[in-house]
């Protein structure tokens, strides 16, 4: 059995491109143990397995962005074509065209990864909607004490800041 990749490390490799959450080539073809032109060519052989919404190439926009905010795809700056990004489901596809073992434990690893981000986002989520109604609740009933008011609106606003994901990836603490 291969070594799993931490959990962390695949966290750090998701990012949010075109409000979806998606993994780029070039890591899912390291993670793969492959050439990220032997796992593009795969994919291009079995390009039905793959419609937009599981696979998608950047545009030089959001590749020039990718580049700025991660220092590991720094190389990307020099490549010739764009990468392609793939869904969660676009990744659970690639299994089924790269199929050694160290392919199917890795696509594990990395499903387990994009859940544990969706958990992460619906709590987030929640919680969001529970600062918003404790601030409601605030308003409605501490009308005549505008200081305290203020102070308690301003910690609310700097809570829900802190739970929205950014727009390109997700911070590692």
């Amino acid at each position: 059995m291969n070594k799993l990749v931490p959990l962390d490390i695949l966290k750090e490799r998701i990012f949010t491109i075109r409000n979806k959450r998606v993994m780029i080539d070039r890591d899912l073809a390291e993670l793969y143990g492959v050439s990220t032109k032997k796992l593009n060519q795969a994919v291009k052989r079995n390009i039905i397995r793959f419609p937009v919404d599981f696979m998608f190439q950047l545009t030089d926009k959001e590749q020039n962005e990718l580049v700025t905010n991660c220092d590991h795809l720094k190389n990307l700056k020099f490549s010739s074509t764009n990468s392609y990004a793939f869904t969660e489901h676009g990744v659970t596809m690639l299994s089924s065209i790269l199929n050694s073992e160290k392919a199917i434990e890795t696509n594990i690893q990395v499903v387990r990864a994009f859940i544990a981000l969706r958990q992460f986002a619906i709590e987030n989520k929640e919680l969001s909607a529970r600062l918003t109604e404790l601030e409601q609740y605030f308003i409605q009933h501490n009308k005549e004490n505008e200081a305290d008011l203020k102070e308690i609106n301003k910690i609310l606003t700097l809570l829900m800041d802190r739970t929205k994901p950014n727009k390109i990836g997700f911070r590692a603490e």
